[in-house]
């Protein structure tokens, strides 16, 4: 590219991506500067990552519960015979 004596695409090759993606990116800095490519800051997934969790264990209390009914089911069916 522009500041590098290798050729392009050993340059795409060395970041594992097609070379005709260099060029999109060469021309997107080219066009927008630092705008091209913004850096999200922080860890916006910390929410997520919270209510995942709580879903998870609520998954893990309500597979218990099921468990519970069942063998209560099982022990009332028993009862009845």
């Amino acid at each position: 590219m522009s500041e590098s004596d290798k050729p392009s695409a050993e340059i795409a090759a060395d970041l594992g991506i097609r070379r005709n993606m260099l060029y999109k990116w060469k021309e997107q800095l080219e066009s927008k500067g630092e705008e091209a490519f913004p850096i999200k800051k922080g860890r916006p997934l910390k929410e997520n990552q919270s209510e995942v969790s709580a879903l998870k264990q609520e998954n893990n209390r309500l597979r218990e519960e099921v468990d519970i009914l069942k063998k209560a089911a099982v022990y009332f069916a028993n009862e009845l015979k």
